[in-house]
């Protein structure tokens, strides 16, 4: 008889949890239905050096297209304009300039062939407009200033084929300021004279500053520079991953104190600590011995290589979770409020996670905050209110 009972009471307990699940699935569909969500940063352009690729079309491989867009409730992403980080002569800068604007136009013909699925969006209004006619909207990211060269007019360039952000380095140092990452030492001590006028010119154009990747001293100089709002599109919490590409409390605070937003990064090496994985990194080994010089690589060399990265971490890499993620959600909002905090994935870029590896599966995040008791106003914020927000901002001060 006592079995009975407690196999009944254990039927009870799984039927409930059900039912609690399938509320939660329900709940989140509907916010997500009716709130504007933003995903602030995806390399997905990588792939766009192949002439077919479809960013309306379905894809198996790879994280982010328009029908997944669909699937998983996202209505925005920020599409980046990715240059890594090479030589600072002339001849190169040159070079880098008029890849990054075949980047750009490859973004706009996706979206122009796409145009009943998705339109180009230039300011917070265009956003929430292209959600209410049922579209996606595409905005556009630099990532990495190095572009730019020494040539502030290409900042203008930029802002008119639709880029409403840079982020102003990358894993290496360049001439406007020092990187979080690289192994040398630092260039610039932080942002550089001829930095601090791009960040001006950002200012004045309406583009938002990009502080992700940045050094923590580049960071605060940035702060003292820039009469508007910062974003760090692709970052995630040093207290809880202590990863230099992390922003610990102390620079969340005065994050906090310029109106700015930390867009929280799914990439599993900035959520969770890595436990040692010889395997994975033999594999990694391979592939950087077997195509040399990063920045010497084509585009179509380069696309093969993260196709190769991506299947060694499919195979070798253990992840972190949704619930990782959230936590850093959590603790954001612990420290400096609700007001401060969005998501970018970096998908197709590294980022992907147990229970969210494509944008089909956004919604696990959103069903995740609902069970840590967030409200349908706090949800809002995070996908999308909080950028949008500061968008809002950089707008205006340009104005």
């Amino acid at each position: 008889m006592k079995a009975v009972i407690c196999s009944s009471i254990l039927l009870l307990l799984v039927a409930g949890c059900r039912n609690n699940e399938q509320q939660l699935i329900k709940k989140a569909n509907k916010i997500h239905a009716s709130v504007l969500t933003v995903d602030t940063h995806c390399d997905t352009p990588m792939d766009f050096v192949r002439s077919d690729f479809d960013l309306g079309v379905k894809h198996d491989a790879g994280c982010v297209d328009f029908p997944r867009m669909k699937e998983g409730g996202l209505d925005a992403e920020f599409f980046a304009v990715f240059i890594g980080q090479g030589p600072g002569d002339d001849s190169s800068l040159n070079k880098v300039h008029r890849k990054a604007l075949d980047i750009f136009d490859a973004i706009h013909k996706n979206i122009e062939k796409n145009s009943a699925m998705a339109e180009l969006a230039y300011t917070a209004d265009d956003a929430y407009r292209i959600k209410k006619a049922g579209k996606i909207a595409a905005f556009i990211g630099i990532e990495n200033g190095y572009p730019i060269g020494r040539d502030l007019s290409r900042i203008k360039q930029y802002y008119d084929l639709g880029a409403r952000y840079i982020t102003l380095s990358h894993s290496r140092n360049n001439d406007i300021c020092d990187s979080s990452t690289d192994p040398k030492s630092a260039e610039n001590n932080g942002l550089s004279p001829f930095g601090a006028e791009v960040v001006k010119e950002m200012n004045r154009l309406g583009m938002m500053v990009d502080v992700s990747h940045i050094s923590d001293r580049s960071f605060y100089d940035v702060l003292k520079v820039s009469k508007a709002p910062v974003i760090a599109s692709h970052s995630s919490c040093r207290a809880l991953c202590e990863n230099p590409r992390n922003i610990d409390d102390k620079m969340l605070i005065a994050l906090k104190g310029n109106g700015g937003v930390i867009q929280i990064c799914i990439l599993s090496n900035y959520l969770k600590t890595p436990e040692p994985n010889p395997e994975l990194e033999a594999k990694f080994a391979e592939i950087r011995q077997k195509y040399g010089d990063y920045s010497a690589l084509s585009q179509e060399q380069k696309k093969l290589m993260h196709s190769e990265y991506r299947e060694i971490e499919r195979k070798y890499k253990k992840f972190a979770t949704v619930q990782d993620a959230v936590d850093h959600i959590d603790h954001v909002v612990q420290v400096i409020g609700i007001d401060h905090v969005g998501i970018g994935t970096d998908f197709d870029g590294g980022g992907g996670i147990e229970g969210c590896k494509t944008v089909a599966e956004m919604k696990n995040i959103t069903i995740e905050l609902l069970r840590r008791g967030y409200s349908k106003q706090d949800i809002a914020k995070i996908w999308g209110g909080n950028i949008m927000r500061v968008l809002r901002k950089v707008e205006e001060i340009a104005n």
